[in-house]
């Protein structure tokens, strides 16, 4: 038998067999803690008497479990750290108080399990490489998995705040007609924030967040400022000033929101051409370097090879 079949075949049962006893681990582990519980008298054991089946929420509590023991090896090394990446976290959308403690410990998690899984591989199918080649790979492996949560996070980051861009004007105009039919602004800001929760998630989160906090007391300045912290975007804190003067000076909401819609969409449109200004110029390396040649090829090759066949002969006197 060759070796790469070997090989995975014992792949597969080493998953399968790892896999059959994490879940008779986790299964054990769920029945003895139910008959503790009952021991102890709680009602809750009793309810819990039949085994749930739920494997998938065992395995989430106990993978949570992991990367908290991973964050402690991983602390960031002051405050300041720590805020920053709290605040990267809240912006993707992510505000739950063990976020940055789950982010933290899958850098550490992820960088590990890439070092494992390629200490498994055999060393036949890598060639035999040096240890110094060894321990290059290693490095590489850990670097890469320690900062791939990271470009992740900016990745959707940048999603997120791409969806807020398109969805404000949108959602702009519907709070232009909220206030002119009579509605105040905090009303408007939950009314919109329910009416754009379908076609636009990520503002209708911020927008539901806003109006929450309004209605539990929070100062309207310090909210949308909160709101235009949580967002990080040029947009957004353009708005809130917007709103903030509008409140300051007594100016027609309505108006100043409807301008600044329309302004937004210039922008926007602006932009647009921008970019397909730019296309050109981007896509002259590629047709340079890979189109323009192989259509070379395909027309004149023909014509090059019947060429040489014709003349080659009467060049060398044949």
């Amino acid at each position: 038998m060759e070796l790469p079949v070997v090989v995975a075949l014992v792949t597969f049962l080493a998953v399968m067999l790892s896999g059959t006893a994490l879940y008779l681990y986790l299964e054990r582990k769920e029945v003895v803690g139910t008959w503790r519980r009952r021991a102890e008298g709680h009602g809750e054991g009793l309810k819990e008497e039949q085994p749930s089946g739920n494997i998938l929420d065992v395995a989430h509590a106990q993978l949570q479990a992991v990367l908290e023991w991973f964050a402690k090896w991983n602390q960031p090394s002051n405050v300041e750290e720590t805020k920053a990446t709290r605040r990267l976290l809240v912006t993707a959308g992510y505000r739950s108080r063990k976020a940055p403690v789950f982010f933290i410990g899958s850098k550490l998690l992820l960088a590990v399990v890439l070092v494992i899984l390629f200490a498994m591989v055999p060393v036949k199918l890598l060639g035999f490489p040096s240890t110094t080649t060894l321990l290059f790979y290693y490095i590489c492996l850990a670097a890469c998995g320690y900062y791939a949560p990271s470009l992740w996070l900016r990745r959707v980051i940048a999603d997120r705040q791409d969806a807020l861009q398109r969805a404000i004007p949108d959602a702009l105009d519907l709070m232009v007609v909220c206030v002119e039919a009579g509605l105040g602004l905090d009303q408007a800001i939950g009314r919109v924030g329910q009416e754009v929760s379908q076609a636009h998630p990520a503002l209708g989160d911020e927008l539901n967040i806003l109006s929450q906090e309004l209605r539990t007391g929070v100062q309207r300045q310090a909210a949308l400022r909160n709101l235009a912290h949580r967002t990080d975007l040029e947009e957004v804190r353009n708005l809130v000033a917007l709103l903030v003067q509008t409140d300051r000076f007594g100016t027609s909401i309505g108006q100043a929101l409807r301008v600044h819609a329309d302004s937004m969409r210039t922008r926007r449109r602006l932009k647009a051409e921008e970019l397909a200004a730019k296309l050109p110029v981007k896509l002259l390396f590629p047709l340079i370097c890979f189109i323009f040649p192989s259509m070379f090829i395909v027309t004149i090759g023909p014509a090059c090879i019947s060429m040489v066949r014709v003349l080659f002969p009467v060049m060398t006197g044949h």
